[in-house]
């Protein structure tokens, strides 16, 4: 958890994402490069659908080097990848949890700020959090949540958790321990970080019991089977599901905020411990956090920008910057929590899923 009470951080989300931590950002120019990395490679390893489609190309051509960009269904998967040693990634984007963890594990070298002028473009609400204190091993990149998108035709607005565990029809539920035994957790009247042995037991069970509807367990696709018509319901990251309602240019599709509550989550870029060329990840951070492209990776991707310029400047599109799903109202944000993890917990949570999996059977 953050220093702060949870809900006074997630209040003071929409008013200090506005304001960058260092004082008001003056509206930037493009990018320039650093001189000297022309011919040099850079390695990156990332989610799947989330940069826009010319950010690599792009500082391609401004640095006049090489990007091999890679990706990974969760970050989960690229832990497990890293923890047997760094294959020669030299940026990478974990989310909170998986942040924590590769801190304590040794897994993430240290960022010099000093190479990185445009941190000034980030808002402070998203800077200087419980899991990395000042900044030392990651840099925040995109936020939002973990919600329900549902096709209107098929089920009518749906507002609930409860709605899709009881829904008589097919679901997809996601990958990601973490959120879904938080989310059981909530549903079975406990903390979304219990550690508690029972209580993670007791959402095991809850999840289990109610399995019957869930058709697939989505690595980080459950919004093409959506697309596709394969079910009518998904567990997906907030942004996935816009950019399927964005493709559509239609109504059949919704994204929504469950009534009980869910997880916000913040993603960063980091440089794994091993990165052979860790100066080129450092001018790529700093090109990321210019404003025009920080933007034009929200826009794409409809996830939230902890770019305080960027939104300052009016840069993010107005439908998205409007849009509660993704910017969340005041109310919206005291149902919000934020997962924590442990290594001990780390192990609980996972021996739950793998059981959970083999039952429901997907």
């Amino acid at each position: 958890m953050r220093t702060t009470a949870r809900g006074t951080f997630i209040v003071c989300l929409a008013l200090a994402v506005l304001v960058p931590l260092f004082g008001t950002a003056a509206a930037q120019g493009a990018w320039t490069c650093p001189e000297g990395f022309e011919g040099q490679r850079l390695n990156v390893y990332n989610w799947s659908t989330y940069i826009a489609d010319d950010t690599i190309a792009n500082f391609e051509a401004a640095c006049g080097v090489t990007v091999v960009y890679d990706t990974y269904p969760t970050d989960d998967d690229m832990l497990v990848r890293l923890r047997q040693g760094n294959p020669g990634f030299d940026v990478v984007v974990p989310s909170d949890v998986v942040a924590t963890l590769m801190i304590q594990e040794g897994l993430l070298a240290r960022i010099d700020h000093a190479n990185i002028p445009n941190l000034a473009n980030l808002g402070e609400t998203f800077l200087d959090l419980d899991f990395d204190p000042g900044n030392r091993f990651t840099v925040p990149y995109q936020w939002g949540t973990t919600g329900i998108g549902y096709n209107v035709e098929r089920t009518g607005e749906v507002d609930s958790w409860e709605e899709l565990f009881n829904y008589d029809g097919t679901v997809a539920w996601l990958d990601d321990v973490t959120l879904m035994i938080g989310v059981a957790l909530i549903m079975t009247g406990n903390d979304p970080n219990s550690s508690d042995p029972e209580e993670i037991e007791e959402a095991k069970q809850f999840l289990v019991d109610h399995g019957d509807n869930v058709v697939y367990i989505a690595e980080d696709d459950g919004q093409e089977m959506l697309a596709r018509g394969e079910i009518d319901m998904v567990i997906e990251y907030s942004g996935d599901v816009f950019q399927v309602m964005d493709e559509c240019e239609c109504d059949d599709y919704a994204y929504v905020i469950p009534s009980e509550g869910t997880n916000f989550w913040i993603d960063s870029l980091a440089i794994p411990v091993g990165a052979p060329n860790q100066a080129l990840a450092e001018v790529f951070i700093d090109y990321i956090l210019h404003p025009a492209v920080g933007a034009d990776i929200s826009n794409y991707t409809a996830y939230g920008t902890p770019n305080a310029a960027a939104l300052e400047q009016g840069l993010i599109d107005e439908e998205l910057a409007a849009d509660p799903g993704i910017y969340p109202s005041t109310e919206t944000q005291e149902r919000l929590f934020f997962a924590t993890q442990n290594e001990e917990r780390e192990v609980l949570l996972n021996d739950a899923w793998d059981e959970i999996k083999i039952l429901v059977g997907r």
